[in-house]
């Protein structure tokens, strides 16, 4: 069977706006949506360790991580429920995760998709349990990711300690100083290694040539080397961490984000160039849905921003109380 009888038939509407419009906002929308996946996807492992083997500090950093707020709200102990609980969210994150890194992995891996359909479907009807273990790239990609995410939960720590932790003591902004240089240095080793086992070991020749040619070899250049600025905003956070250099961590890992999710959106897309070419799509522009979306996408932005200022309203008036 030609994998490509699989790929469902272009729309005859053609995209509702045009390839650069849309593909902007789904990498943006996808760097946003890390963010916080990265704090479920790492950040609760990190938290159900140190609430059961961390200091007294460490049991603090899992209140603020935005994880507990229902257990932890009221105390810092965890009863043996909850603690289960943890355990099991935290395992299911990963779990959710490797699905994600599966999925992502096997759209652009066509030339299984006749076997999987065949071995995974009744009568036709595909299960949904399609596992591409056989590619060489899930495995590294799905551990990169991981090392990432611990960067992220770092930067998030930095950025929780000087912008929204007015209330918390000098002792644990210390502690949360040198506990997110220590997971930024763990993470930036994790992600390089597995960012190298990605990169070198499975990528497709094609793929591999493209990316380490110019002038895509930039972007692969500032991709792999991009995690290291924050790590660095950190360690010059190591003895005492500031709103400054706080919120400059905090938008460069956003960047550091941004990076992979345009990486990783070119990669897909010559990797696909084999049996689909996407910008190639006719363009049918409807304008009323797509200022619908601009005005609600700039409304979100407006709420997002309200909500940062409770925060800090709420900070300054504990603290000054």
């Amino acid at each position: 069977m030609d994998p490509t009888e699989l790929i469902g038939p272009p729309s005859p509407l053609g995209y509702p706006a045009p390839y650069w419009f849309l593909v902007t906002f789904k990498v943006l929308g996808f760097t946003l949506h890390m963010g916080p996946m990265h704090l479920w996807f790492a950040g609760i492992l990190v938290a159900m360790i140190l609430a059961r083997w961390g200091s007294l500090e460490a049991h603090r950093w899992s209140v603020r991580l935005n994880i507990y707020v229902t257990g932890l709200k009221d105390s810092i102990e965890l009863t043996r429920f909850k603690r289960a609980a943890g355990w099991v969210s935290a395992i299911l994150f990963i779990v959710v995760g490797f699905l994600f890194s599966n999925g992502f992995t096997l759209m652009t891996n066509l030339r299984v998709w006749p076997t999987l359909w065949q071995n995974t479907s009744v009568a036709g009807a595909p299960l949904g349990i399609a596992l591409n273990t056989s590619d060489p790239t899930l495995l590294p990609r799905w551990l990169m990711m991981f090392g990432l995410a611990l960067t992220t939960v770092a930067a998030y720590t930095v950025f929780d300690a000087g912008v929204f932790a007015a209330r918390e003591s000098v002792q644990y902004r210390a502690w949360a100083a040198g506990f997110a240089l220590k997971l930024s240095t763990i993470g930036l080793i994790w992600f390089a290694v597995m960012g190298s086992w990605y990169a070198f070991g499975t990528w497709p020749a094609d793929a591999r040539e493209q990316m380490f040619s110019m002038p895509l070899m930039i972007l692969t250049g500032l991709t792999a080397l991009g995690p290291g600025l924050p790590w660095l905003l950190i360690l010059l956070q190591r003895r005492q961490i500031t709103r400054t250099l706080a919120t400059l961590t905090g938008l460069a890992q956003f960047g550091v984000l941004g990076l992979n999710a345009v990486s990783r959106q070119i990669v897909q897309n010559i990797e696909l160039s084999k049996f689909l070419d996407v910008t190639a799509e006719p363009v049918n522009l409807q304008l009323s849905p797509l200022i619908v979306f601009l005005v609600l996408f700039v409304a979100g932005l407006g709420v997002v921003a309200w909500m940062i200022e409770k925060v800090l309203q709420a900070e300054r008036q504990v603290t000054i109380g």
